[in-house]
């Protein structure tokens, strides 16, 4: 249990700010939880806790993706707040990304309010372009990407580091089984995430690599993931160059015309 100071509720501000502008771009990706709880770890002092935090909270939104004008909930505030609950409150990951889920589903609403109040802009934007009035239609578009930021800026540092009192007391305040639910919960999550994902992704010829994963990361006793990873990217790139081999075979039988 440790506290979160002012200095790095501030640099927490600033990185909501950065990735909030980047959820609204999708240009870099820094807004997925992954990035996001490992830049608070590393903020707080605790890389490690970032990391786990944040693949955690990177699974369970996996299969989480924006369709039209639905939005999932924010996975900003759940990579972010993940690993600030599991610092401040001495709790698990698991039971801190449980914990974590009622700021992604506030973040979501406030996200749907900006989409829905943005819709309004686009005939001011029109009619700038129209007049060639290129300086309201900059202002238009780069203003509201900033106030967005500002937003997420506002509201981590809310949540973060003026509600981190109010937080651990609930958090002392709940019953074992409660607490031991969200744990559970928590645990849970991140196959329901990576099963959603698979739902959508996975094909028939990509199972064998389903097991072959599976088998080496629960069976065989690596000491670390680095074994798995790169046996991970042998079978990448032999399926890549088996498929890179049958595309130049097919051209080189078009040009003989067999």
């Amino acid at each position: 249990m440790h506290e979160i100071t002012l200095f790095q509720g501030i640099l927490l501000a600033i990185m909501a700010f950065i990735v909030g502008m980047d959820f609204y771009l999708e240009v870099f990706f820094w807004f997925r939880p992954i990035i996001c709880g490992t830049l608070t770890g590393l903020i707080l002092g605790n890389l490690q806790l970032g990391l786990v935090c944040g693949g955690a909270a990177e699974l369970a939104f996996a299969g989480l993706t924006p369709a039209g004008g639905t939005q999932p909930p924010n996975p900003i505030l759940a990579g972010i707040m993940a690993p600030v609950l599991a610092y401040s409150t001495g709790v698990e990951a698991t039971e801190a990304l449980a914990l974590a889920l009622p700021f992604s589903f506030l973040m979501q609403y406030v996200v749907l309010m900006f989409w829905s109040g943005y819709s309004f802009l686009m005939p001011l934007m029109d009619k700038s372009l129209s007049e060639l009035n290129f300086k309201k239609f900059n202002f238009l578009s780069i203003g509201s990407l900033i106030l967005v930021g500002i937003v997420y800026a506002i509201i981590v540092f809310l949540c973060a580091y003026l509600a981190q009192d109010v937080m651990r007391n609930l958090v002392g305040m709940m019953p074992e089984w409660l607490s031991h639910g969200f744990e559970v919960l928590g645990g849970v999550l991140p196959a329901i995430g990576f099963a959603m994902l698979l739902k959508i992704m996975l094909k028939s010829w990509l199972i064998p690599y389903l097991i072959f994963g599976f088998i080496f990361a629960t069976f065989l006793p690596f000491s670390n993931l680095l074994p798995l990873a790169l046996t991970a990217v042998g079978m990448a790139l032999i399926d890549y160059y088996r498929q890179d081999n049958t595309v130049v075979k097919g051209e080189i039988d078009d040009e003989e015309g067999i």
